[in-house]
């Protein structure tokens, strides 16, 4: 009897643990999804730019911290680039330069809990307001015309990026470097799902192969094959799933490269020359020149 009553009394305690383990992967994976530096280590001065820090108010509070690269006078094509989920905007100039060399004007912003932006700490909702506020921004305060933006995202920020393109419609194209599906299917790749049932306790959905369907502008994806963190299979996924004018481009690479933060300079010759060719066939309107 006494054994019966240790037994029932050990599995009321694993069962609490268990509980509180699954309740706080509920409650804390923002922190285990949004992994923001403050400090910006480098500025576009670095790569030869001229630039001017921007400020964008965010509707509801807060404000974003961004910079503002203008490009040549005579092409109007202007990027809006959206981060991933780790440091800030500084951790990806590399993409940023590599956009502002084709010419264009560029805006690259930090999300609120990134950088220098304000608070509060990043949740899914605030990212999808964050990236409509900064196309506001170009919209009202730069004059931008929608028909000559192309919204750039690479990892999370494709998702970001993809989200707003279902809310403005009138964009002129969407590249989506190295994302998801859908944070479900990320986690389920995590070492969690060994032990709980992760698909249920997501709450920061980022359901980007739920949204594809709405998309009926041009979107290019990019993604290194031997991706680490995130598997090529799944850009390819979303580009079955998109109605619109679509290309997709798998890029080869070696396994011990980082192909998913690096992949702008494991191929940046052919990188910036596919992105021109998609501009001049798919999105006109921008300005680039056909060859």
């Amino acid at each position: 009897m006494a054994a019966m009553k240790l037994l029932i009394g050990l599995v009321a305690v694993a069962s609490l643990v268990y509980l509180s383990l699954a309740g706080w992967l509920w409650w804390g994976q923002r922190w285990l999804m949004f992994l923001p530096a403050a400090q910006l280590d480098r500025t576009p001065a670095v790569c030869g730019w001229s630039y001017t820090d921007v400020t964008i108010a965010v509707p509801g509070g807060g404000y974003l911290r961004g910079w503002w690269l203008p490009g040549e006078p005579a092409l109007p094509l202007t990027f809006l680039y959206l981060h991933g989920n780790t440091g800030n905007m500084a951790t990806s100039l590399d993409r940023v330069d590599l956009l502002r060399s084709l010419g264009a004007s560029v805006l690259a912003i930090d999300y609120r809990g990134y950088g220098h932006s304000s608070g509060p700490f990043a949740s899914e909702s605030r990212l999808y307001d964050d990236a409509l506020a900064a196309y506001q921004f170009l919209h009202q305060q730069k004059q931008v015309n929608p028909a000559n933006l192309v919204v750039y995202g690479h990892s999370l920020g494709g998702a970001i990026g993809l989200e707003l393109a279902t809310r403005v419609r009138s964009i002129a194209a969407l590249i989506v470097e190295s994302s998801f599906t859908s944070m479900a299917d990320m986690v389920a790749l995590s070492p969690y799902n060994r032990w709980f049932p992760v698909r249920w306790l997501v709450n920061q959905h980022f359901n980007s192969l739920a949204r594809v369907a709405q998309l009926k502008l041009p979107v290019f994806y990019i993604h290194g094959l031997e991706d680490r963190y995130v598997p090529a299979a799944m850009s390819d996924r979303l580009y079955q799933a998109t109605p619109g004018p679509k290309q997709l481009w798998l890029v080869p690479g070696q396994q011990d490269d980082d192909l998913h933060n690096s992949l702008v300079n494991w191929a940046r010759p052919e990188f910036k020359a596919r992105l021109e060719d998609f501009l001049r066939r798919h999105a006109p309107s921008t300005g680039v020149e056909t060859s």
